[in-house]
């Protein structure tokens, strides 16, 4: 943080017997040394002294604008822009600590980090189909979910959707077919849990389980018939899907059952991402910047503004009151008061970001469009506060 030198105590003028006279040309010489090298007291008439006092006003003005200006560079200087050998639409990133972690996407795209994403290497291509999504359990065990391009298919009961199963931290991988997955089925998100339960659902309000790890899978019933898009477990339990139409699936019994939920003052709204963080607290983000919070476990919810227009593509709250959102044009937003106030960071990069990941509260990395990988660090942050 820059120090800025306190200007010297300067003595304010007399006025004329009127009250409102410049100062006399003895008052101004009485001015310091340096700030009378600045303007020469022998060049200046008795009316020119007068403008002095503005002069410095605006010097400490421009003081003030530039120590506000490194103030806020040092506080959104948070977000760093990693360096990638990838063009490719990132869909997903998934960290097991600081360290270790992975990124897919388009085109079979893996990408593999050791040091919390200072250097990215390309994995050998599990698939020439997108990766939509992955998850690992630990640093060797993984799963992909993959989507085949309908033009690809070779047949009509070839699936769209299949997962990919590793067991050598992403050197190879091994296809599983879904079985008792229509072979339809787009399917946009899996969502699993350390006992190796685990949910996917996407188009036309598909929902399937799994309690082997993927082997086999189960179709749930699902109340609509809208796409979802994303959704949150905090437990064995209890999740919540959204999706299209402003679509709010909850579920108490491990998806059994579903009970939906719908906002209709929002009824053209898309959301496209949930997060919670207990059975009570959570938010869902979609189009056109919309922030929604509920504090009842879904079943009423209330708009936050946001302040932005653009889409949010996923949220992540570390609890109660801080939270993240990203989305397109490079968007990124914090808030620290559970969502009554978001401000804007700069995350360096103009690229639409789809996925955000957090280990901690301290330590958290952003993908999307064109290979793009951000980071975040909390030790990067001025303890100066930001303003809003």
């Amino acid at each position: 943080m820059k120090t800025f030198t306190t200007l010297p105590h300067i003595k304010r003028p007399s006025r004329a017997r009127n009250g409102f006279g410049p100062p006399t040309i003895s008052e101004a010489k009485g001015l310091p040394t340096r700030y009378r090298g600045v303007i020469p007291t022998s060049s200046l008439t008795p009316s020119a002294y007068c403008l002095l006092p503005t002069a410095l006003c605006l010097l400490l003005s421009a003081v003030c604008l530039l120590t506000v200006s490194g103030n806020t560079l040092a506080a959104n200087g948070a977000w760093t822009k990693q360096r990638t050998s990838s063009l490719s639409w990132l869909h997903a990133v998934y960290f097991l600590d600081h360290d270790r972690g992975w990124a897919v996407g388009s085109r079979g795209t893996l990408l593999a980090t050791n040091d919390g994403g200072n250097s990215w290497h390309a994995l050998p291509q599990p698939t020439e189909d997108a990766i939509r999504d992955l998850y690992f359990s630990n640093a060797r065990e993984g799963w992909l979910l993959c989507e085949r391009n309908i033009y690809d298919l070779r047949s009509n009961d070839e699936q769209r959707a299949y997962l990919m199963k590793t067991t050598d931290g992403g050197e190879h991988w091994k296809r599983l077919g879904l079985r008792g997955v229509n072979v339809d089925a787009r399917l946009m998100r899996t969502l699993f849990s350390d006992a190796g339960r685990a949910w996917a659902f996407g188009e036309g309000g598909s929902i399937y389980t799994t309690h082997d790890s993927g082997a086999s899978w189960i179709k749930l019933q699902s109340p609509t018939r809208y796409l979802l898009l994303g959704g949150v477990f905090v437990d064995e339990n209890s999740g919540w899907l959204v999706g299209a139409g402003a679509t709010v699936l909850q579920t108490s019994d491990g998806g059994e059952t579903w009970h939906a939920g719908r906002i209709p003052a929002a009824a053209n709204l898309r959301f496209n991402a949930a997060s919670f963080v207990d059975t009570r607290h959570g938010w869902a983000v979609g189009s056109g910047g919309a922030i929604y919070r509920t504090s009842n476990g879904g079943r009423s919810w209330q708009v936050q503004s946001s302040g932005v227009m653009v889409d949010l593509f996923d949220v992540k709250f570390l609890d109660a009151q801080e939270g993240w959102a990203v989305g397109a044009e490079g968007i990124v937003l914090h808030t620290t008061d559970g969502g009554l106030h978001w401000t804007t960071e700069r995350s360096g990069t103009p690229h639409a970001l789809e996925r955000i990941f957090f280990t901690d509260r301290a330590h958290g990395w952003a993908v999307g469009f064109g290979g793009t990988i951000i980071s975040y660090s909390a030790e990067s942050r001025s303890a100066l506060p930001r303003l809003r």
